[in-house]
């Protein structure tokens, strides 16, 4: 079921605000802790969890401005300030992920001239800020990354993510604070590296992304096969072409050329672009707005009728002509066709005007004859009625 934006706004608030709680008292906790039990590698881990307050700050900013309705500025929503933070995100998450890496390079070379015996063993209770740090990051990850899921926001789960990272940074000084009372202390700056790769790759995975959308990048080759084969599917569609896609925040954007017969009538190609658009919508989630062009022939390969007259101008001309005419002047229905850079005349004369067969066999050849004289038109149909 489609979330409006008043409650896709709510999810979002809710769940970040029991994000902003969580962190800021594992950030207390793991900054008193780190610094009353010795222990780098908590307190490191504590200002990491500061990193998480300010990601949580962006996500209520963007969400705030994202979930606003459309306005005369931005037709087509603002969706894509979450993309925007979403970005934001992946560089910060990059950027968690150098001060990680850093700061497990400079352990390492503290070890390497510090004496094994002037080592002094963080205070056994970091061990438990530590786990009880991971356990509360990782169900933070999973609640963020439902509600994510549940409302398609790519915003939401960059910031799952980032939760992840705290939960896996202190899986690193959990470690790493059980290595020392084992004597292995380098293992925690060996796996804080390991870790910060893989936190780099999540923060560039999610800014590539999100660039991609913001460029306008089409949705996947098979998703966009799918929604051919929808459209052919419907009846009345003899051929699509210009089929363009991109993503707007949680959402996707369609616009499509389809060809149809060229004597149907007006309303009759609305409704088929009707049921093109009802069709797209309700097969795929994701996409909330298709636009239909509809087209009597492929005007890939057709000769153009951009120059062609109007109606209007059309009009004047042939009744000018019709005028001089005793019978065809009381033409009283006219259809128009544009097809294949010419224009096609159709027009009814009431039957009244017709005595014989005979005349109306001249009338139809006068017709075609009084029309060759206006630029642009290809061929004429008179019917009787």
């Amino acid at each position: 079921m489609e979330l409006s934006l008043a409650e896709r706004k709510q999810e979002t608030n809710r769940i970040t605000l029991w994000g902003v709680l969580v962190n800021l008292v594992l950030s207390i906790i793991k900054i008193i802790g780190g610094i009353t039990g010795q222990s780098q590698a908590l307190l490191a881990d504590g200002i990491h969890s500061l990193s998480d307050l300010v990601s949580d700050g962006m996500v209520l900013v963007a969400s705030k401005h994202a979930n606003e309705d459309a306005d005369e500025d931005h037709p087509y929503g603002h969706a894509r300030y979450e993309t925007l933070a979403t970005v934001a995100l992946g560089f910060l998450l990059i950027g968690v992920a150098v001060g990680i890496a850093y700061d497990a390079i400079l352990r390492v070379e503290i070890l390497r001239l510090q004496n094994a015996e002037d080592f002094i063993a963080p205070a056994l209770y970091t061990l438990a800020i530590a786990a009880i740090s991971i356990i509360s990051k990782e169900v933070l990850y999973h609640a963020t990354k439902a509600v994510a899921d549940k409302i398609r926001s790519p915003l939401l789960e960059a910031n799952a993510w980032h939760h992840r990272s705290d939960a896996i940074s202190s899986i690193v000084v959990f470690v790493g604070i059980g290595a020392t009372y084992l004597g292995y202390p380098l293992l925690d700056a060996i796996a804080a590296i390991l870790v910060a790769l893989m936190i780099a790759k999540i923060g560039l995975d999610l800014s590539r992304q999100s660039v991609q959308e913001l460029v306008d990048t089409a949705l996947e080759p098979e998703k966009v096969e799918q929604i051919k084969q929808t459209i052919l599917n419907i009846d009345e569609v003899r051929q699509l072409h210009m089929l363009r896609s991109r993503r707007m925040g949680q959402n996707a954007l369609v616009d499509v050329h389809i060809q149809v017969s060229p004597k149907l009538s007006v309303s009759e190609g609305h409704h088929i672009s009707v049921c093109v658009e009802k069709a797209v919508i309700e097969n795929f989630e994701e996409i909330n707005d298709v636009t239909v062009h509809i087209d009597p022939e492929d005007d890939e390969t057709a000769a153009s009728c951009r120059d062609l007259p109007l109606r209007s101008e059309l009009l004047l001309s042939l009744n000018t002509e019709w005028a001089k005419h005793d019978t065809l002047r009381h033409i009283n229905d006219v259809t128009l066709h544009y097809l294949d850079g010419r224009i096609c005349v159709e027009a009814c004369l009431p039957l009244r005007y017709i005595t014989d067969l005979k005349k109306a066999a001249t009338l139809k050849q006068d017709f075609g004859e009084t029309n060759k004289q206006i630029n642009g038109i290809g061929e004429s149909r008179l019917y009787f009625h």
